[in-house]
């Protein structure tokens, strides 16, 4: 199994019930593949540099989990067709950074 953090960005139009269901299945689905769960971070409701899908405002949410590449696939396959989700990205990371604090980016 390989580190991997994975950012995504939801709707922030969406009620914090939702989001909280939507990280749930997320979560949920790499744990019945068989990942390692890491910490999950969420930073809140953000900014967006440009407008994605007439969006200038995202959730961002970072999670973290040991898994098989092909549990990442389904995982990038699931937010890729997900309505709430405006944009994804899963990163294989180094050994020697999973499982440290995430920390919320500085405002800027």
């Amino acid at each position: 199994m390989r580190p991997y953090e994975v950012m995504v960005i939801y709707d922030a139009e969406l009620d914090d019930a939702d989001i909280r269901a939507a990280v749930e299945r997320s979560t949920s689905l790499l744990a019945s593949k068989g990942a390692e769960l890491g910490p999950v971070d969420r930073w809140g409701k953000r900014p967006l540099a440009y407008r994605l899908k007439r969006k200038w405002e995202g959730y961002y949410v970072v999670l973290q989990a040991r898994a098989d590449p092909e549990a990442m696939d389904e995982l990038g396959r699931t937010l890729t067709l997900a309505d709430e989700v405006l944009r994804h990205k899963v990163l294989r990371i180094p050994e020697a950074v999973y499982g440290k604090t995430l920390g919320t980016p500085a405002a800027g």
